[in-house]
C-alpha cells in the first residue's frame, strides 16, 4: 500500500482511503472494470463512498496518466491501470477484455495514417472484437 501512496503523492494527488482502494483494485486486476463494477466491488469496504466519487477519482487518475480510459462502444468506459502502449480485444458475447502485447504492425499503420491524413498523431488505441475461447467452446456444446 505504501507504493500506491507514493505513486499518488508523486502525481500531486491527495491520498484518501477511497483513492487508494480504487487504485489498488485497478492495479490488481486485469478485467478492465467499469466505474460501476469498481463501485460495487468496493461498497462493503467503503459503504459511504458514492458512485460520483468513483467517477471523479477515475477522471483524476486518467488526467494524471495513472490509468487508461477504454471506450469499447459500451454504455460506460472501462479502466486499465496498465498505461503502457497496448491494444485490447473484447469478447462480443461475454464482454471480457484482455490486453494485447505490443503488435509489430502498429508502427507501420501509424505511419500510414499520418501520411494518408497529414495528421501528426499523438497516440492511438486499437480495439479488436471477437469470440473468446471460452465462448467459442460454449457455442459448440
Amino acid at each position: 500500500m505504501l507504493e500506491l501512496t507514493a505513486i499518488l503523492k508523486e502525481h500531486g494527488l491527495k491520498v484518501t482511503p477511497q483513492r487508494l482502494s480504487i487504485f489498488k483494485m485497478l492495479r490488481s486486476t486485469h478485467i478492465h472494470p467499469s466505474a460501476e463494477t469498481i463501485y460495487k466491488a468496493l461498497q462493503a469496504e467503503h459503504p459511504t463512498m458514492s458512485l460520483a466519487t468513483v467517477y471523479k477519482t477515475l477522471d483524476t487518475f486518467v488526467q494524471h496518466g495513472l490509468v487508461q480510459q477504454l471506450n469499447l462502444g459500451e454504455d460506460s468506459y472501462r479502466y486499465d491501470a496498465d498505461t503502457s502502449k497496448h491494444s485490447h480485444v473484447q469478447c462480443t458475447k461475454c464482454k471480457s477484455v484482455i490486453d494485447l502485447p505490443s503488435l509489430n504492425q502498429v508502427p507501420a499503420l501509424r505511419n500510414e495514417v499520418q501520411s494518408t491524413t497529414g495528421f501528426i498523431l499523438s497516440h492511438e488505441q486499437l480495439y479488436f472484437y471477437g469470440l473468446c475461447p471460452t465462448c467459442q467452446e460454449e457455442g459448440q456444446n
